[in-house]
């Protein structure tokens, strides 16, 4: 049996995405829309306070395509806290018009792969919080895709020694890091969780760099060889003062 990697966890993670009923929504009168538009701006103002208080942070972005119009993105200590969150959203007067279209269930995660060895609790360590309990950069675009790791009889990633294992993750991880000021990365384990088993979401002010990164790591052994993906979806932030110009008809 091969080493299995060991795992830090940090924030769960909920991705929710969402397409909007325009046809419908364009039928109700404008006092209405206006008034399911404040109780949107006023759920989303309050769970926003998760970051002023370190427990948690969010994202919403407008998706491009006809995969979905909106991704909101929670994390928060529990998941529990999660089911909450999606069950008020549920019940807000504006979900009638919303219709959903994906959902991700994960936690925010760092494997061993490029650890060095070290006496002190990892979960005290600054930066190793700072990346498990994120501050979310507010960044003009925004990237998810959920991945697997191949495992079928010519290619399986779960067969490899962990000493290879960890020699591809390293290849793998100076070309992201040639991306640094340009992307943030942030990957999720949704092993046990979700359909896939890792879910990875990049932000940018370039939408441009999204192409460039995904594009290079397709020659990377660690994705050619071991690499299986979902479908991609790309949008631009969209902040509660937007709210009014984005909904009304």
């Amino acid at each position: 049996m091969s080493e299995a990697a060991e795992t830090l966890d940090g924030w769960y993670s909920l991705h929710l995405f969402y397409a909007m009923d325009w046809t419908t929504f364009r039928l109700v009168p404008e006092d209405e829309r206006e008034a399911k538009i404040s109780e949107l701006k006023s759920f989303v103002e309050d769970k926003s306070k998760a970051r002023d208080s370190h427990t948690g942070d969010q994202a919403i972005y407008n998706i491009t395509g006809q995969k979905a119009d909106l991704l909101l993105w929670f994390l928060r200590p529990e998941m529990k806290d999660l089911n909450k969150i999606e069950n008020d959203f549920n019940k807000l007067r504006i979900a009638d018009y919303l219709i959903p279209t994906y959902s991700y269930v994960s936690v925010i995660e760092l494997s061993n792969y490029l650890a060095g060895k070290s006496d002190e609790d990892p979960y005290e360590n600054p930066h190793v919080k700072a990346r498990l309990y994120p501050e979310l950069p507010h960044s003009e675009y925004i990237c998810f895709y959920p991945m697997d790791k191949r495992r079928n009889e010519t290619y399986n990633w779960y067969m490899l020694p962990i000493e290879e294992r960890k020699n591809l993750m390293y290849n793998h991880g100076m070309i992201g890091r040639k991306y640094a000021g340009k992307i943030k990365q942030f990957i999720t384990g949704s092993v046990g969780f979700d359909d896939f088993e890792w879910g990875v979401t990049l932000f940018s002010d370039d939408v441009l760099q999204f192409k460039k990164i995904v594009y290079e790591m397709r020659f990377d052994e660690t994705t050619a060889r071991y690499g299986d993906f979902g479908s991609f979806y790309v949008g631009h932030i969209l902040n509660t003062d937007d709210f009014n110009e984005f909904f009304n008809i």
